[in-house]
């Protein structure tokens, strides 16, 4: 059992928490809204404070969900900051989807106080995170992470150190970047079986047993047919990813166009009111291009 501090209780920090209650940990969390951080509390039987500094005194392993960059800053730094309250020694592990350059900024500032820092974000969504089943994929020192992977597995399905601080970074880009073509070619499929008047469920039942099947068909194609589009990652979250994707390929010289050609069209979806909905309402873009 460790002394575990989580920070952010949002969709995803929230269940993530509770898993590690679960796998017996002492678990302390800190949330902006104190009141959600009570809640929790009450709920799983840890306990919650009223700072990152209170939250992080004396812990093992404190780990990060929150919303970008800043807000990232915000709960290490400062004098109430997480990285004033923990001891030498111990690890913090950030799950959050941040740039690599604030990773690596905040790797040197924990290095300093001889904080172990391990970039970690999660891909599985508000499902992966309910379910204990996200995938972690990981930077840092070696040493580092080895002693967070066990804290970490109580809410993974699959942990993978890719390199030094920044790969775990690196590596979440890849993955939006990848689901964000899928999701458009799923979309346009969809839209088109529908203009051709055949029946998508079905056209879906076949399709998705061959070369053209994917995660984001089996779980969102009959929601996406359907028009429902509530399933916790947020289009606005999504284009916040995706800019972090595109300023990187600026600075290492990579060609992402269709990766910018989506976000694009993210940013339609938010125009006709979906920052809110979830990724797969790319959809609803095409459904408004007939309207009009």
């Amino acid at each position: 059992m460790a002394k575990v501090s989580f920070l952010g209780l949002g969709v995803m920090g929230y269940p993530m928490a509770g898993h590690l209650v679960k796998a017996g940990h002492e678990v302390t969390v800190y949330n902006r809204t104190a009141a959600k951080a009570q809640k929790w509390a009450e709920e799983h039987g840890g306990a919650f404070a009223k700072t990152p500094r209170e939250a992080s005194g004396g812990a093992d392993f404190v780990m990060a969900c929150v919303g970008n960059d800043d807000d990232l800053r915000s709960v290490c730094l400062g004098d109430d900051g997480a990285f004033a309250g923990m001891p030498v020694g111990s690890v913090f592990v950030d799950h959050t989807t941040v740039s690599a350059k604030v990773t690596r900024e905040l790797y040197a500032d924990a290095d300093a106080k001889q904080i172990s820092f391990v970039d970690a974000p999660v891909s599985g969504g508000q499902a992966g995170a309910e379910n204990g089943q996200l995938g972690v994929m990981c930077g840092g020192d070696q040493g580092a992470y080895d002693r967070a992977e066990p804290i970490i597995d109580a809410y993974a399905k699959a942990c993978k150190r890719l390199g030094d601080n920044g790969a775990g970074q690196l590596t979440k880009m890849v993955n939006q970047i990848c689901i964000a073509g899928v999701v458009q070619g799923l979309s346009e499929a969809l839209h088109f079986a529908d203009k051709a008047g055949l029946d998508g469920k079905a056209v879906v039942e076949v399709i998705s047993q061959g070369a053209a099947g994917s995660w984001q068909m089996a779980n969102r194609y009959e929601t996406m047919i359907d028009d429902e589009f509530e399933h916790g990652f947020a289009v606005d979250w999504m284009r916040k990813d995706l800019g972090i994707c595109l300023d990187t390929a600026d600075e290492n010289g990579a060609s992402l166009p269709v990766t910018a050609l989506v976000d694009q069209f993210y940013k339609d979806v938010q125009k006709i009111g979906g920052g809110r909905w979830d990724t797969s309402s790319l959809i609803k873009r095409l459904r408004a291009l007939d309207s009009e």
